[in-house]
């Protein structure tokens, strides 16, 4: 069999589906970089050819030093929210009211108050007891203030009761709880003293200038340290003491000449001016940034209205400028230290993707993901808009108050119009914010706007639920109302520049025409890449000689982004063209895509790898543990760490690793799902059966634990135990179909047939484009002599992939037609 027919291959005989009950459940799951005993750390090699950069608090110098010369730049800071995004406690910093006031959440009566001039609150510390803690910073300002506590291993732990700033009449001026219906108590990892509000790790790179976590594996301990608490100065611009010797004249000044002492050249906007172009003016488009070679010289939307014409344009480049913005203002995850201004975002942080726990399938923002992945999004990004044209940087406020924001570019007499929007011009909420950046809130009282500016979509709204501006304010109609509405003001709706929802929503579940859909957004350059690349992750999943060819040419491309993608959805590749294509990556520019790429090869035999071709693997899979071990402090990393051993062959390594997994976080049970499979490897299902009671015993309720366990008590031939440990799993983890499907074959295989045909029609009916369960349902139906049945979900099967040779074998085998 070719390896592209393998890639086609779907299992679909009986005695395929019965063989997962007798091996083990290989878990593969790579963690995102998102706590307590002490430990050895992994010895690591870093690799010779891409070194870390030190770096030490010597050239930071502080934002006095600043003020001196950039004394308007200075004034807009000093009262911005940058400012102000970290403080020590104090009678000036302090908003909530600590005179003696109490909260009560989840069974627990806490109490503000003062003692000895400093802030004091009485709550439940980490064994669920009331004590009292000392406030030691306040964490942000407005719409609301958290407050944070340290602890003698240096941790600083985020509260989870925070203060309304707002106004008293919005509904300010109280304290409230972060997760108000979840009653979290001290066992859980959001509890105020848990893993998910270390301070440490969750928050500190975005609220303080130059911080090092400064963790020590050793001793299981912090040493943070900054220069400046507060986002100040040089957070943006780098650190000073070049630029302040270049502009004294001190030292060896005019070697700085060049670049004036910067660490970073945020000089993009320099000569740059956003004009109403002609085409605007007939209605067919929108502004475009140009840099004008007369910076003097202004060309108005009239004059060019008059020649029809625009003046002679480059569009520039807004990356420096938009990579360090997304630094903090993207939901992603820290993988390296060393950050080296001007480099790439993506050379020391993962950006998170269009996945479906962040973004509905249309690019809306879902959860909390700070603008940058919403704004790439955009066609304004894709125009060459950047963050500085609609906030001044220094103040972080707009430009100019409202939608008068948008009108700087977009003509007001175009848009400002009901024959655009359809309203009576002084409607409540009819602007181009509350219509293209609407608004979620999180945090309970913190309002966001969606950064992809988007055209109104109901009627996505009416084919796949996410969210539309149309029913945010008319919330008593329906989306089908809404979407009418559209198709009667527009005649159709109006698509937009981004055009890979159907596409995205297609992959999530999984539905017919997903692959067409997906290849088609892949190979589409007008796209964001952003949306590509999670197209690319999600084509991974079946992927075929079409789909291979597909996400090739990505390898290339120059957006780091799509590298990284490819270079991860490539892993299923055979060995043989896995080295091909993907070894090259192991001398990526950028890390990530390094790191990447080594992760996808780490699994590839020795003997298909040339010496030169070794030595770079080695390098990569140790540059992929040093950028793990930047977050030695979170369990996620030793289970990726002893994910990428087990690639190699090196059982005692990982082995060491996930018990490192479970000293940081005994409660963490995907790895010791992880250390229970490596001992079925090695034929220690004792020891794994030890390993995962004992997580049962922290973590009654894990659906992938009791999986794991059936399928261990499935080999011991312990089938009753096994069916109710795979029946519990099914049960908890009904949004993974793999479990209740697991456990119908389960069922099936000791004669209880009837049932499992229950069970599977189950996980149909939450998941009903599952292949497994519909190639299941052909088969159990046929056996028990129900060929109606059969045939009917075997045109399901067909329906939802038309083109598989072996889908079109099973209709012949049950006779059924299309």
């Amino acid at each position: 069999m070719t390896y592209f027919a393998r890639w086609l291959s779907s299992g679909i005989a009986l005695l395929l589906m019965s063989l997962i009950l007798l091996g083990g459940l290989a878990v593969s799951i790579r963690w995102a970089w998102s706590a307590s005993e002490p430990m050895e750390p992994l010895p690591v090699a870093l690799p010779d050819h891409h070194p870390p950069i030190t770096s030490t608090n010597s050239g930071y110098v502080g934002a006095q030093s600043c003020a001196e010369c950039h004394t308007s730049e200075y004034r807009h800071w000093k009262d911005s929210q940058h400012a102000q995004a970290m403080q020590p406690a104090t009678e000036s910093s302090v908003l909530g009211d600590f005179h003696d006031v109490s909260f009560s959440y989840a069974g627990i009566t806490s109490t503000f108050f003062r003692r000895d001039g400093k802030f004091m609150v009485r709550t439940d510390g980490p064994d669920g007891t009331l004590q009292d803690y000392e406030i030691a910073y306040t964490f942000g300002v407005y719409p609301l203030q958290q407050y944070l506590i340290g602890f003698p291993d240096g941790r600083y732990q985020a509260l989870g009761i925070a203060w309304d700033s707002r106004p008293k009449e919005q509904g300010g001026q109280r304290w409230f709880h972060l997760y108000p219906d979840q009653n979290l108590t001290h066992k859980d990892p959001l509890h105020w003293t848990g893993l998910q509000q270390n301070w440490n790790y969750m928050c500190a790179e975005c609220h303080s200038t130059n911080l090092r976590k400064n963790y020590d594996p050793k001793l299981n301990r912090f040493n943070t340290t900054w220069s400046e608490i507060n986002v100040a100065c040089e957070a943006c611009h780098g650190p000073g003491a070049d630029h302040l010797a270049w502009a004294k004249k001190e030292g060896d000044w005019q070697k700085l000449n060049s670049t004036k002492g910067l660490a970073i050249a945020l000089d993009e906007r320099h000569g740059l001016q956003f004009q109403l172009r002609a085409f605007a003016m007939k209605g067919l488009d929108l502004a475009t940034p140009f840099l004008n070679p007369k910076p003097s010289v202004l060309w108005t939307a009239a004059t060019q209205a008059a020649t029809d014409s625009a003046p002679a344009t480059a569009q520039r480049s807004a990356g420096r400028e938009l990579e360090l913005c997304a630094r903090c203002h993207s939901r992603r995850g820290l993988f390296w230290e060393d950050y080296v201004f001007g480099q790439p975002l993506l050379d020391t942080h993962r950006l998170s993707l269009l996945t479906p726990d962040l973004y509905y399938p249309d690019g809306q923002m879902k959860d909390e993901v700070f603008n940058h992945g919403s704004f790439l999004q955009s066609k304004m990004q894709a125009r060459g808009v950047s963050c500085g044209d609609c906030h001044e940087p220094h103040s972080g406020q707009l430009r100019a108050t409202g939608s008068k924001v948008c009108l700087q570019c977009h003509l007001a007499a175009k848009y400002e119009s009901p024959q655009h929007h359809f309203h009576p011009i002084d409607a409540k909420g009819v602007d181009c914010v509350s219509c293209h950046a609407p608004t979620t809130t999180y945090m309970v009282v913190d309002p966001r706007h969606d950064h992809s500016f988007r055209i109104p979509r109901p009627d996505l709204t009416v084919k796949m639920g996410v969210p539309n501006a149309c029913n945010r304010c008319h919330e008593d109609r329906s989306a089908q109302w809404a979407a009418e509405q559209i198709k009667k003001w527009y005649g159709q709706p109006v698509p937009g520049h981004q055009q890979f929802a159907e596409a995205l929503h297609a992959g999530h579940t999984e539905a017919a025409g997903a692959r067409e859909l997906l290849l088609a957004l892949v190979k589409n350059p007008e796209q964001p890449n952003i949306a590509r690349a999670s197209g690319a992750m999600l084509l991974s999943e079946r992927l075929d000689p079409t789909g291979f060819e597909a996400l090739r040419p990505l390898l290339a491309d120059p957006d780091p982004l799509l590298r990284s993608a490819a270079a991860r959805a490539l892993a299923v590749l055979p060995p043989e063209l896995k080295v091909q294509h993907l070894a090259p990556l192991l001398d990526d520019p950028v890390r990530l895509v390094r790191i990447d790429a080594a992760q996808s090869l780490a699994n590839v035999p020795k003997e298909t790898l040339t010496e030169n071709q070794r030595q770079a693997l080695q390098r990569g899979v140790a540059e992929y543990i040093a950028a793990e071990m930047t977050n030695a402090d979170r369990p996620e990393s030793y289970l990726n760490i002893g994910l990428i051993h087990i690639d190699q062959g090196q059982f005692d390594q990982a082995e060491a690793a996930y018990r490192d997994a479970l000293k940081l976080q005994p409660a963490f049970t995907q790895a010791a799902v992880n250390l229970a499979d490596l001992y079925r490897i090695q034929g220690r299902d004792g020891d794994g059966e030890t390993i995962l009671r004992q997580a049962l015993d922290l973590d009654p309720r894990n659906a992938t634990a009791h999986h794991a366990l059936g399928l261990l008590l499935i080999r011991q031939k312990r089938l009753p135990e096994a069916l109710n440990a795979l029946a519990e799993a099914a049960h908890l983890g009904e949004d993974n179909p793999r479990y209740g499907y697991v456990y119908a074959v389960a069922l099936n295989s000791t004669g209880q047939g009837s049932k499992a045909i229950q069970a599977l029609e189950a996980v149909l009916a939450k998941h009903p484009n599952d292949r497994e369960t519909l190639m299941a349902l052909v088969a159990f139906q046929r056996n028990a002599g129900n060929l109606g049945a059969a045939r009917d979900y075997a045109r399901r099967l067909a329906a939802l992939e038309p083109e598989n040779p072996e889908v079109r074998a099973l209709l012949q085998q049950v006779g059924a037609t299309r």
